[in-house]
C-alpha cells in the first residue's frame, strides 16, 4: 500500500523529525514518525559489489543495454591532433599492458548520503600511454573526447588526461566489464563525476579547442570534480536504539585529495568527535569510517559526518543543489535512543 503526500506535508513532517532532533527529547511523536520514515541501514563495504554499483545513463540515449556490444565486432578510434590515427580491436587492448586500480566513481547527481556512488577494482590501458604512443600533439590538444556506442560524449582536459592515472578499463572488480557498466571499454578518470567516465568507448579524439560534451551543452559544469563528502550508512535514520553502545559506520570520500579525518556529531553539529577510519588501498578511493557511541542517556539525537581532506579542507555544510557543478551538505540522521 502507498500513500500519497502533498509537498506542504512532507515539509511539515520534515520540520518536525528536525525539531525532535534538535531538542534531544525522547517523546510518542518522535517514535511515531520514526516508524513512519525509519530508513534501513546500509552494509558499508570498502569494494561494491558489481550488480551493487550505481548505474546512471542520460535520458537521450538511443542505445538499448538488451543489445550486446560483440567483442569481435567492436573498434576503437584515435583521432584528432594526433600523429599516428589508429584503429584498435579489442584483443589489441587486451594485449597492451595492464594496470589494476582502485577508484571510486560517483554520480553527479548524487545527494549527501545518497548511493549513487561505489567504489571498485579496475583494470585497464594507461590513457597516457595510448596517446603518447599515437603521438599526440602536446602543443595544440587540449581537450581529449571520450564518444560511446550510445551516442553519448564528454571530454577532459588533455592536461588531466597526461597525468597517468587516467584508465581505459576492461575489467571491474575480478571479472570482464559488465555490459551495464560500460563494456567493452570504459573510462575511469579518479575525482571526476560519473558524467566524465564515458561508458562503451568507441572514439577518442585528442581535440585542439574547448570541447562541451553532452550535459555542459545542456548547462553542467565542465569541470566535474568531485566534492568533498561523507555518509552515515548505519544505523538508519530513524532507527531506534537500545543499550549502553552503538557502532556506527559510514563512508568519506576527498574526491581528487584522500581523507586526512572524519568527524560525527550527535547535537546538531554543535560539537564533534573524531571518528576513525581504515587506511585505503589507493589515494583514489572512499575510507570507511567507524564511531562507537555510548550515548549519555535516552532521547532523540540529530546526528551528523563531515569530512576534512589532505589539504585541510573542510566538507561544506552548506546546502547545494546537484545543478550545475554537484551537490553538497552534510548527511545528517535522526537517532532514537529507547534505552541506555
Amino acid at each position: 500500500m502507498f500513500f500519497q503526500w502533498k509537498r506542504r506535508d512532507v515539509l511539515k513532517a520534515a520540520s518536525a523529525g528536525l525539531l525532535l532532533g534538535l531538542t534531544g527529547q525522547q517523546t510518542e511523536a518522535a517514535s511515531m514518525f520514526g516508524r513512519m520514515f525509519a530508513v534501513p541501514p546500509r552494509e558499508t563495504m570498502y569494494f561494491t559489489p558489481n550488480d551493487k554499483f550505481y548505474v546512471v545513463n542520460y535520458s537521450d540515449s538511443p542505445f538499448s543495454l538488451s543489445r550486446d556490444i560483440k567483442a569481435d565486432q567492436w573498434q576503437l578510434s584515435i583521432t584528432g591532433t594526433v600523429k599516428k590515427p589508429k584503429v584498435l580491436r579489442y584483443d589489441d587492448i587486451l594485449k597492451r599492458p595492464a594496470l589494476d586500480r582502485a577508484v571510486t566513481l560517483e554520480c553527479i547527481d548524487n545527494l549527501p548520503g545518497g548511493d549513487s556512488m561505489g567504489n571498485a577494482m579496475w583494470r585497464g590501458i594507461s590513457l597516457k600511454d595510448l596517446l603518447v604512443e599515437m603521438g599526440a600533439d602536446t602543443e595544440s590538444a587540449r581537450d581529449v573526447v571520450f564518444r560511446a556506442a550510445d551516442g553519448y560524449d564528454d571530454s577532459i582536459p588533455f592536461e588531466r588526461a597526461m597525468r597517468g592515472d587516467v584508465l581505459l578499463a576492461y575489467m571491474m572488480n575480478g571479472v570482464r566489464l559488465p555490459k551495464m557498466h560500460g563494456f567493452p571499454l570504459r573510462a575511469v578518470v579518479p575525482g571526476i563525476y560519473g558524467i566524465k567516465n564515458v561508458k562503451w568507448i568507441t572514439e577518442i579524439e585528442v581535440y585542439d579547442g574547448d570541447y562541451k560534451g553532452y550535459w555542459q551543452r545542456k548547462g553542467w559544469t565542465d569541470d566535474g570534480t568531485i566534492k568533498l563528502t561523507s555518509r552515515i550508512d548505519s544505523p538508519g535514520h530513524y532507527q531506534n536504539l537500545r543499550g549502553k553502545e552503538h557502532l556506527f559506520k559510514g563512508i568519506a570520500y576527498g574526491g581528487p585529495e584522500t581523507i586526512k579525518k572524519v568527524e560525527i556529531s550527535f547535537d546538531g553539529g554543535k560539537t564533534w568527535d573524531s571518528a576513525p577510519h581504515e587506511l585505503p588501498l589507493s589515494p583514489y578511493t572512499w575510507v570507511v569510517w567507524y564511531y562507537n557511541w555510548a550515548p549519555p542517556k535516552a532521547g532523540t539525537y540529530q546526528v551528523s559526518v563531515r569530512a576534512i581532506d589532505a589539504k585541510g579542507r573542510l566538507q561544506a555544510p552548506e546546502i547545494v543543489r546537484p545543478s550545475p557543478a554537484g551537490a553538497s551538505g552534510l548527511h545528517t540522521i535522526v537517532t532514537i535512543v529507547d534505552q541506555v
